[in-house]
Parts: C-alpha cells; sequence; structure tokens
C-alpha cells in the first residue's frame, strides 16, 4: 500500500513542508475515540493521542483531529503513536451541535458525500437539500443515494426518483436495496480507487448496511427500526473509514437525528443556485425575498417558475445560516467586554496594591 491509496496528495505534501513537519511520518486518522486515535500508514495501524501543548493550544473542538484528517506523528513503539500536528484539510464537513453555536467537524478530506435516504419513512426533500447545501459549503461532490428501494413499487421508485431530479439539478441519484441487492453495483462502480467516501444520514436510512454490503463482511453492527418510535436506532457510535478491495475509502457515522447548518453562505448558494441567480434581478439588492417590492423571488414564485417547497427550506436554512453567524458575533463582543473587563480589573488591581 502507498500513501496515494489512503488518499494523500500534493496538497498535503506541500502544506507538510510549509508547516516544517518534513521530519515526521504522515498518517491518516480512521477512526476518533474521545482523546484517542487510530491513525494508519502504509505500513501499521496505531493508538494515537495528541500532545497537551495540542490540547492548550486548540480553541474549538474543530482544532482536534477528525476521521479523515492527515496527521504528522511520532510511534513510541509499534502499537502507539502521538500526533504531533494536522495538516491543513481540503475538504471538510461540519455540522452546528444541537442547540448551540459549537461546530463539529463530522469528517475531513472527503471527495463525495453520499447523503443517504430511506424511501419509506424517512424520505425527505428538504432533508436532502440540508445534506447537499452542508456537502457544497465543505467544497465536497454530493451524490444521493435513496435506500430500501425493496419497500415501495416500481411505480412509486420512479415518482421519488422524478421529484429529486426536478427538485436537484444534476445530481446523481443511485436507488439501491441491501435486501434485494440492487444497486449495489452501480454504487460499487461509482467510488474509485484511492477517493474518499463520506455516508451522511438519519439513523435507520441503512448507511451501516451499505457499507457492509460494499465490503462483503458484517463489520459493521447494525440494528432494525423501532417498531415503537419508527425511528432508526443509533448503531453507529463513532466514526469510522473503511477500505474496499476495489481501493475506495469509505467512512460510516452516526445517525443525526438533525444536521444543524452553520456558515454555509456558500453552500446555500450553491444549492439554491436557482434562487441566487433571480436575487441579482431584485429591485433591492439587500432584498430578503419575502416581502419587498420587485422582488425577482417572489414574482417566480407567483408565476409558477420556482418551487415554492424549495423556496420554503431555502428560507428556513437561510434563517439557521444568519443566526448561528449571529449568535457567533454576540460572543466575541461578549469576550471582548470580558477581556475589557479583566484588563480594568487588574489595572485597580495594580493600584490598589501600590
Amino acid at each position: 500500500m502507498k500513501l496515494k491509496d489512503l488518499g494523500y496528495r500534493a496538497f498535503f505534501e506541500s502544506n507538510r513542508k510549509l508547516l516544517g513537519l518534513g521530519a515526521y511520518s504522515v498518517a491518516r486518522v480512521i477512526a476518533g475515540h474521545k482523546e484517542a486515535y487510530i491513525v494508519k500508514n502504509t505500513t501499521n495501524e496505531y493508538l494515537a493521542k495528541i500532545t497537551g501543548r495540542q490540547m492548550f493550544n486548540a480553541s474549538s473542538r474543530a482544532d482536534y483531529p477528525a476521521v479523515g484528517d492527515w496527521v504528522s506523528i511520532t510511534e513510541p513503539d509499534y502499537e502507539r503513536a502521538v500526533i504531533c500536528g494536522i495538516l491543513p484539510r481540503k475538504t471538510m464537513l461540519k455540522r452546528k451541535y444541537s442547540n448551540e453555536t459549537k461546530t463539529q467537524v463530522i469528517a475531513a478530506n472527503i471527495d463525495v458525500t453520499f447523503a443517504v435516504e430511506s424511501v419509506d419513512r424517512d424520505y425527505n426533500l428538504n432533508r436532502l437539500e440540508r445534506c447537499l447545501a452542508i456537502a457544497k459549503d465543505g467544497n465536497i461532490k454530493p451524490a444521493i443515494v435513496l435506500n430500501k428501494i425493496d419497500l415501495i413499487p416500481p411505480a412509486e421508485l420512479n415518482i421519488k426518483i422524478t421529484q429529486i431530479n426536478n427538485r436537484f439539478k444534476s445530481i446523481v441519484v443511485i436507488p439501491t436495496s441491501t435486501i434485494a441487492d440492487k444497486g449495489l453495483d452501480k454504487l460499487t462502480s461509482y467510488i474509485k480507487k484511492g477517493k474518499t467516501y463520506c455516508f451522511l444520514g438519519s439513523s435507520g436510512v441503512g448507511k451501516s448496511s451499505l457499507i457492509n454490503k460494499l465490503l462483503g463482511t458484517d463489520n459493521i453492527k447494525t440494528n432494525t427500526i423501532s417498531e415503537h418510535t419508527g425511528r432508526g436506532k443509533h448503531t453507529t457510535s463513532g466514526r469510522g473509514m473503511y477500505f474496499l478491495k476495489n481501493g475506495g475509502i469509505v467512512i460510516d457515522n452516526p445517525g443525526m437525528r438533525e444536521i444543524g447548518m452553520v456558515d454555509s453562505k456558500l453552500g446555500l448558494k450553491n444549492v439554491f443556485n436557482e434562487i441566487s441567480a433571480l436575487a441579482k434581478k431584485c429591485g433591492f439588492s439587500d432584498c430578503t425575498h419575502i416581502s419587498e417590492p420587485g422582488c425577482a423571488v417572489l414574482d417566480a414564485i407567483k408565476y409558477n417558475k420556482l418551487d415554492e417547497n424549495k423556496y420554503s427550506n431555502y428560507l428556513k436554512l437561510k434563517k439557521e445560516v444568519d443566526y448561528y453567524q449571529m449568535t457567533k458575533l454576540e460572543k466575541r463582543r461578549k469576550d471582548r467586554k470580558f477581556g475589557k473587563f479583566v484588563k480594568t480589573a487588574l489595572e485597580q488591581l495594580k493600584k490598589y496594591k501600590i
């Protein structure tokens, strides 16, 4: 195995040299468990930890290693490693923690994100749109996997695929079933050697079952849908990277009830490019597309040139992004205000001592 088989590229090598980490060997984070990580290089896998200095310098969880990261390491022995630095991320999949402004890095250095939905109770175009916005904000190519197609008749499946194609232009849709072994060849052929793919979706949509089929094993524990709630259970408790026989690299994720938007303005612009194009024709440069006269977006809805559901979801996601940015700004203001308070208090204390 070579480093390029693990996804290593010239981008990471040039940054390793720029950061002065050329003396260290490199490895990729393939699993994370709280403060411990499993890293892999061309010869071995190691249980790794970061240094106390890195913990001290970290300003948020985003400064800690994530699955998919490339790191510089030292190897005290054949089983353990110390992470000395994280190489800059080429792409990043991130979300907002529920009811918080903190950002969680789901995975790093991903080439393609598979937004996975099942055709039964999970099917929701707005949720797909959210996943696509987050992927595009991280500069990651999105694709859609429509799973469990054995649960509905072919005619209903065709309707859903048509709905997706109408809502999301030029995005690959792969219908699959692990029970009926349908679409798995197409999914496998889409995955290329040395490329990294991340499966993203709610609990119970079948992400782990799909990866098990791709691996040809039952390495990842799976579970059934709860009959009481109709929801999936969080079987996958941590993120893990797996290597397929065809050389592709896949990452499994714990199921997420909701994927909170962060500062994903670029992702919104890319996913809702139709609305972005219309916005340029609005009468006001700061048009909110809600009630302003001369709004090209509202006119498009009025004359059935824009999907109203897509417009409603755009407003919802934009509100989340704006709120996230506002709360971040407020936090900075509070931090500056507290810093001034501490500085004043110290100066007064110094005067008091004199």
